[in-house]
């Protein structure tokens, strides 16, 4: 992953406006920098706040804003973390906030109005707004922490980036995992594990899944559904100790039982924090008490989120501590100054390892009058229950099957009378008439839970002309939090704009940052002679405004129609095709060098030990892509150790070309029907190093026993006999698994060589940034393919082949290069670790 979140490097603490003495405004200083504090600033500056106050935000992490709930998706490798920002720091700065990042508020002194930072600052403050959110719950463990008070190596929480980044990390080199926690996080990171081909055990101290959501009932058919996928669960289970000196080795269990592991993620739940509260002064009980004004004791000074406690009650969702936003925001800032909070009706809709879940209310009846449906179907893995007061919905459970949950919410956020036959409330009795759909859902029903947005804001950006699904979500928020309500957001777009709905035209850009798709872009750079990405952003964006988020794209694009031709600029490569290596988690950098077809040779293995100990790497592993990975060398050192290895770049780091994976093949392997260690070292040869869209795995075999696993690789060439070769494409083996497509059955590797290069073109010229081959091949479709690149159905064969030798021809090993003068001062400076790294134990 690259060390940048949002948009700046991580290192950067503070960005600040400086103070002007002549400047009135009042004081607004937020504590906590998370979705409560980050949404709560920009329901001021909505409300025109810039004029009313100097805002200043603190942040314990060094990050901008990001959305916490989509951190499942981020370890699960669905979703890149630079997905997830909602606010970089960029945004702050545009909008005149003060962002205090990576600084952690120790105290606020209430009786001077001044917030004491740790890193020795004084702010003074008008207002003050404590969102400091909830922390990782770490039950008290033998073992689990080391001498100095930090977590054992190979433990952790799962409620930042930095945390989920450290996991995704350790994926690469674990095999036995064990997670605490059998709720909404705990099962997230368990099938996110299993997902990188981890053997998962989940541990929970309670009698079934999820219990503060889920009757008993529905918790074992989730724990059924959970199990189903590989995942062994534990219940009413506790650990009692952490084992392990170095790095954690298992876990035992209260009961005696020992489950080994050497990852252990804890998700036992959330505590609100609360120090800085009780540091100053404030009444703290579960959490910091507040008023329905979202006001603490003191009078100037407030709470909101999951720190604040409200009528006894604390909320762990982010629906709730976005209504607090909206009402602090109308007190502060006089747009309302009556406003008030007077409680949340949560609900949720979600995917929980792979299961459909919504939730509403209660669960359970909690009075003898209540009225309790329940249709389970634990073979089908659907549970579904509602609970019925004075005929109103109260609660309502629905697992496996969640087709009535737009009905059921409206019910329940509008108290509506509900129908004689309950049974209708879950189960459709229509014969196949259409079910009430959008047209009959009140305007204020919530269709958003996580932004609170209803039908009737969705309507109303429709009315003021935002024509696109996209728009819509853009202006009302709606589908930005979890994502599970974007269906229902685009069947009221399309019925309140009557049909006449437009596509989204950022949809088709291969940017963001250029509203152009690939095919108009690669045209128009080729007309105006683009060559560098400030020019392309100068020529082709919006009042040329360059964006971050594009240049890596760009960067790609340009290597490949410009070839030696192409202008670099470093702003435009990840900091991983900047210094020519894999960035770790804690700063320091991994180094593969190339072994074409995974053969090597007893000097280059001689070399590498030298270099091993010469640089005190700490880690030397044998990959999976049949190289040696160098783990943890220091920035500064790259450029030396690439002199003193002399063998050129793996590009383990790049979108690219990656490796060609062989097996022994004909000459020694008994089986072998064609020599594809020779063949998968010739490939490697060809396109070492060619940029692409996404990376790009081979593999060659020299029998159909797939001892290489070419069948599930990007390009896969098998030999079946008699000289002939079959090449498939589009495999994957990853957290998607997917057997490649027979492209075409060949008489030579020459032929080989030919077809591999017209489909990595092929695949270049027409793929999204990003999109991995397994993805591409079933987007346009085998057939297409085969008619382009067999039969030449549009003439393109000779074109694609020019291509490809452009980019061949154009390959430097960016390890051979002169390095003695850096591209950039601080191209080789040493990096600011991210976080610590703790020693891993060789056993």
């Amino acid at each position: 992953m690259t060390a940048v979140l949002g948009g700046r490097p991580e290192g950067l603490t503070s960005l600040s406006l400086g103070d002007d003495e002549f400047d009135t405004r009042s004081r607004l200083v937020v504590v906590g920098n998370g979705m409560a504090g980050a949404r709560f600033v920009e329901e001021v500056l909505e409300r025109g706040g810039g004029e009313q106050f100097r805002i200043t935000v603190f942040g314990d992490e060094p990050h901008g804003n990001y959305n916490r709930i989509m951190l499942s998706p981020v370890l699960a490798g669905e979703s890149h973390e630079d997905e997830i920002v909602l606010n970089s720091h960029d945004w702050y700065a545009d909008n005149g906030v003060d962002l205090r990042a990576g600084v952690r508020v120790a105290r606020a002194d209430t009786a001077a109005k001044v917030v004491h930072g740790d890193d020795g600052s004084t702010t003074p403050y008008d207002h003050l707004v404590l969102a400091t959110g909830s922390y990782s719950f770490i039950p008290p463990m033998s073992g689990v922490r080391t001498a100095d008070g930090a977590l054992l190596a190979g433990v952790y929480g799962f409620r930042t980036i930095d945390e989920t980044r450290a996991m995704l990390e350790a994926t690469q080199r674990c095999r036995r995992a064990v997670v605490m926690g059998g709720g909404l996080l705990g099962l997230e990171a368990a099938r996110a594990l299993q997902g990188h081909g981890l053997q998962v055990e989940l541990v929970h101290a309670m009698p079934w899944l999820m219990n503060a959501q889920l009757d008993a009932e529905a918790g074992a058919i989730l724990k059924k559904s959970v199990e189903s996928l590989g995942i062994t669960v534990h219940l009413d289970a506790m650990a009692g100790e952490v084992l392990g000196t170095e790095h954690v080795e298992g876990v035992l269990l209260k009961d005696g039982r020992r489950l080994d592991c050497d990852l252990l993620v804890v998700a036992a739940g959330v505590r609100p924090h609360t120090d800085v509260a009780v540091r100053s002064g404030l009444e703290v009980e579960r959490a910091i008490v507040v008023d329905d004004q979202l006001r603490t004791e003191d009078p100037d000074v407030y709470a909101i989120g999951e720190c604040a406690q409200h009528r006894g009650s604390v909320y762990g969702l982010v629906a709730p501590a976005w209504e607090h936003a909206k009402v602090l925001a109308d007190v502060l800032t006089g747009t309302d100054p009556d406003a008030e909070y007077t409680g949340s009706r949560t609900a949720t809709k979600l995917k929980v390892a792979g299961v459909d879940v919504a939730t509403m209310g209660i669960n359970v009846p909690e009075r003898d009058d209540d009225e309790f449906l329940v249709i389970s179907e634990p073979r089908r893995g659907v549970h579904l229950s509602v609970v019925i007061r004075d005929d109103k919905l109260v609660g309502a459970t629905l697992l496996g099957d969640t087709r009535k949950v737009a009905f059921l919410t409206q019910a329940f956020d509008r108290g509506t009378a509900l129908p004689e036959e309950r049974i209708r409330l879950l189960v459709d009795l229509s014969d196949g008439a259409e079910e009430v759909g959008v047209a009959e859902m009140p305007a204020d029903s919530q269709v958003c839970n996580c932004n609170g947005v209803t039908k009737g804001a969705i309507c109303g950006a429709v009315a003021d002309g935002c024509g696109s699904v996209g728009a819509v979500m853009d202006r009302t928020r709606a589908g930005k939090g979890c994502g599970s309500c974007k269906s229902l957001v685009k069947q009221i777009v399309e019925w309140a704009a009557d049909g006449d709905v437009t596509e989204d035209p950022s949809a088709s850009w291969y940017v963001p940052g250029i509203p152009l798709a690939k095919p108009e872009l690669m045209a128009a750079i080729r007309e105006q002679d683009l060559r560098s990405v400030s020019q392309v952003f100068a020529a082709l964006a919006p009042a040329g405004k360059e964006d971050a988020k594009s240049k890596m794209g760009l960067t790609s694009l340009l290597k490949m129609v410009w070839g030696v031709d192409f202008v670099p600029e470093k702003d435009g490569e990840f900091i991983n095709d900047r210094v020519h290596a894999n960035i770790q988690r804690d700063g320091t950098f991994s180094v593969v060098p190339q072994m074409k077809g995974g053969v090597t040779t007893p000097a280059q293995l001689r070399k590498i030990a030298d270099v091993a100990e010469k640089y005190e790497v700490p880690m030397v592993k044998v990959t999976g892509g049949q190289r040696i990975d160098l783990l943890g060398v220091r920035k500064e050192d790259l450029p030396a150790m690439w002199a003193d290895l002399g063998m050129p770049s793996g590009y383990a780091y790049g979108k690219s070309m990656r490796t060609v994976k062989t097996c022994v093949g004909s000459d020694f392997c008994r089986f072998g029907l064609g020599d594809s260690t020779q063949l998968g070292i010739d490939l490697e040869t060809r396109f070492q190093g060619i940029e692409s869209p996404a990376k790009m795995k081979m593999a060659v075999v020299g029998c159909p026993r797939n001892c290489a696993e070419a069948y599930v690789k990007d390009v896969g060439v098998v030999a079946v006999g008699n000289g002939k070769w079959e090449v498939y494409v589009g495999g994957a083996a990853g957290a998607s698994v997917r057997k490649g497509d027979l492209l075409a059955t060949v008489d030579s590797t020459e032929e080989v060589m030919q077809l591999t290069g017209r489909f990595m073109q092929y695949y270049r010229e027409n793929a999204n940034w990003l999109e991995r081959t397994y993805d591409f091949v079933p987007r346009i479709g085998l057939e297409k393919i085969k008619q382009v690149l067999l039969e030449d159905s549009e003439g393109l064969c000779a074109d694609l082949d020019a291509g490809i030798q452009r980019s061949i021809d154009a390959y430097r090993d960016p390890w051979g290069q002169d390095l003695a003068e850096p591209a950039t001062p601080g191209q080789f400076r040493p990096s600011l670790p991210l976080i610590e790294l703790p020693k891993v134990p060789v056993r």
